[in-house]
């Protein structure tokens, strides 16, 4: 375990940054007078260029090697994020971002492969586990490097540049033996539904809520009359609740229905957001902390859910290729979330993001209670991770996954 130390925290530098980046981006859309809608389609960006990038991310890795692309890959990704404050345009941004994602998705591979190597099952399950402790943890950094380093927003674009330059001193000082990525079979979107449906649903409804969640969140807060400070508060109390509440959440459901469970947890998070649609809410920050706190624990646990449904079902030996095809479905999912949330948020107001929320995730309960009547009865033993879509390596980590040594 030692020797993954540096690689973690290299993703620790990663995600403080793009933790920070996030946020930021969104405040200074704001003050550089972005619409909503506009400050929606530049935040899709980012999660399409995440899409492209495991399909790009791979490939180059295992032509150059992983120090070389991790390497190739800061620097583009310190190149975009130093670029915003130069070219503040709104097409401009949205090239950027999209060169981010795409960047990020082959640092987060190449390290995620990295964590692969590890032959022991049980070992990858704890290190699976303080894997997705740092992301929550990093982002959660990053949020309080925004709302209390007191720097202009030019120094703190500098600063997440900084961090992702940091991460490669630090990958780059591993002992770790550079191991092969595999190539890696997805279904297609009707083999997946067809094995899966209500997995796949889960995915992709929850991509739309959690992508409109990362994207225009911080413009909501900000919205409502929250300043720079109270923005970052807002955000650290969500992420913080995704990474309390997801673990109790997932214990409850373990041996149970997974998709009562999911059906439960989206009706709890829709009623959440409608709270925040009272009058008075939006003004009383002790209240508006406490509802996102709620509903980021309740939103963050639903994409591993749907995970969850998936290993209790496929055969072991297409779990990580169903597992990487989920992911995708999700990722197109975030993708389109914030454009839609903008474009509701430019017509109706700052009330439209939870509104959104609340249509997303009762949409998807109605779902999942509708497939309830075909429910089939079997073991459910597959446990439930706390965990953020990252990449398909990171799915590699889960023992669960691994495909059995033909006997």
């Amino acid at each position: 375990m030692l020797r993954l130390t540096t690689l973690m925290l290299g993703v620790a530098l990663l995600l403080t940054g793009s933790g920070l980046l996030g946020t930021l981006l969104a405040v200074r859309g704001t003050e550089a007078g972005f619409d909503d809608r506009t400050l929606g389609l530049v935040m899709s960006g980012y999660f399409a260029g995440f899409f492209f990038g495991t399909f790009i991310g791979p490939p180059l890795i295992r032509r150059i090697g992983h120090i070389r692309a991790f390497s190739f890959f800061a620097a583009l990704a310190a190149i975009a994020v130093l670029l915003h404050p130069v070219w503040v345009h709104a097409w401009t941004w949205g090239v950027l971002r999209l060169i981010t994602g795409i960047a990020l998705v082959g640092l987060y591979t190449t390290i995620e492969s990295w964590f692969n190597a590890e032959p022991d099952a049980s070992r990858r399950a704890r290190v699976f586990s303080l894997y997705m402790m740092i992301n929550l943890s990093a982002l959660a950094l990053g949020q309080v490097l925004f709302g209390w380093g007191g720097m202009a927003h030019a120094t703190l674009f500098t600063l997440a540049a900084i961090l992702v330059c940091a991460a490669v001193m630090s990958v780059s000082a591993t002992r770790a033996e550079q191991p092969q990525i595999p190539q890696m079979s997805r279904f297609t979107m009707r083999q997946l539904y067809a094995l899966a449906p209500a997995a796949t649903v889960g995915a992709a409804l929850s991509g739309l809520a959690m992508g409109a969640f990362w994207g225009l969140s911080p413009v909501y807060a900000g919205r409502v009359g929250l300043d720079t400070r109270g923005v970052a508060m807002f955000m650290l109390a969500a992420i913080v609740g995704g990474a309390l509440l997801q673990v109790p959440l997932g214990r409850i459901s373990n041996g149970r229905d997974r998709r009562a469970a999911l059906a439960l947890v989206a009706l709890a998070a829709a009623g959440v957001a409608l709270c925040m649609l009272l009058p008075g809410v939006q003004h009383e920050r002790r209240w508006l902390f406490g509802l996102y706190f709620l509903f980021g624990g309740l939103a963050f646990s639903m994409y591993p859910f749907a995970v969850a449904h998936m290993l209790d079902y496929l055969p072991r030996e297409h779990l990580l290729s169903g597992c990487s095809s989920l992911l995708l479905v999700n990722g197109v999912g975030s993708a389109i979330g914030p454009a839609l949330a903008g474009g509701a948020m430019q017509r109706f107001g700052p009330q439209a993001l939870p509104m959104y929320f609340a249509v997303m995730l009762l949409a998807l309960a109605a779902y999942l209670l509708a497939r309830l009547r075909f429910a089939r009865h079997r073991a459910f033993e597959a446990p439930f991770r706390p965990m953020l879509r990252t990449t398909p390596s990171a799915l590699e980590l889960m023992p669960e996954t691994e495909t059995p040594s033909p006997s």
